[in-house]
């Protein structure tokens, strides 16, 4: 009887395990979509404005920081001339400190000058002269070592001062690069880089030519076409460096029993 009654019913149909998982699928996905709309606010999450790349930062970061040099080579000056009013120095210590203000670097200064300009290669460049092997990636951009080389080669040959782009160096200058770009002093350059010198156009450029570290990198000029030009200029102003003199150094961490000693 009852057989004939669960017969007479037709099979039961059961929800397979498939159905169960496409289901769980379909609810998690409608959730994501959910929570992905509240948190961008109807907004392209992957082109808001309001997320800077980090190009985006450092090169802001590079304009704020020129427009504070800016800003503190105007406070110095206006310092500068108070202290001359007001210091009743001698005339003898007066040409005492602006010897040291151009020995640091912080004045103009003026006469003959060599510029030397280095660039990348293009990006689909080839060997140009027979037996080299083609080139690398890392064999058609301008390194830290390469724009070092020149800055050596110039104090080496007598410069009274080296302008790298824009910003004269003192010593306390570092010429670095990072990936494809100089840091120089807070702020970020491409290339083509100029580095200027005021000196004896003869000496600096006999020193040019006699750095290792150059000859090497006209090699690679010569076989893949890094960019390479040094020119003279009869007269030439670099203005005094505008930033900071101030040093930062570290500094040792007390001992928590070396204080408590001391106490």
């Amino acid at each position: 009887m009852s057989n004939s009654d669960d017969s007479s019913a037709g099979p039961r149909r059961r929800v397979r395990p498939v159905r169960l998982l496409t289901a769980a699928v379909f609810a998690l996905a409608g959730l994501i979509f959910v929570t992905s709309f509240n948190t961008s606010k109807g907004t392209n999450i992957r082109t808001d404005g309001s997320l800077l790349k980090l190009s985006d930062l450092i090169h802001e970061r590079s304009q704020n920081n020129a427009q504070l040099d800016t800003d503190t080579a105007a406070v110095r000056r206006q310092v500068d001339a108070l202290a001359e009013r007001d210091d009743g120095s001698t005339k003898a210590e007066d040409a005492k400190l602006a010897a040291l203000r151009a020995a640091a670097g912080t004045e103009e200064i003026s006469g003959r000058a060599v510029s030397v300009t280095l660039n990348d290669a293009p990006p689909n460049a080839t060997a140009r002269i027979p037996n080299v092997p083609e080139p690398q990636p890392n064999d058609l951009v301008i390194h830290q070592q390469d724009l070092q080389a020149v800055v050596n080669a110039l104090w080496q040959g007598g410069a009274r001062g080296i302008e790298v782009m824009d910003q004269r160096l003192i010593s306390t200058s570092a010429v670095r690069c990072v990936g494809n770009t100089l840091i120089l002093q807070g702020r970020v350059y491409s290339p083509p880089y100029k580095i200027t010198a005021i000196g004896d156009p003869g000496a600096l450029r006999k020193a040019i030519a006699a750095s290792p570290a150059i000859q090497n990198y006209q090699l690679y000029v010569n076989a893949y076409g890094l960019g390479w030009k040094v020119e003279e200029q009869k007269a030439l102003t670099l203005p005094g460096y505008s930033g900071t003199v101030d040093l930062h150094y570290a500094k040792p961490v007390e001992s928590a029993s070396a204080s408590a000693s001391a106490s």
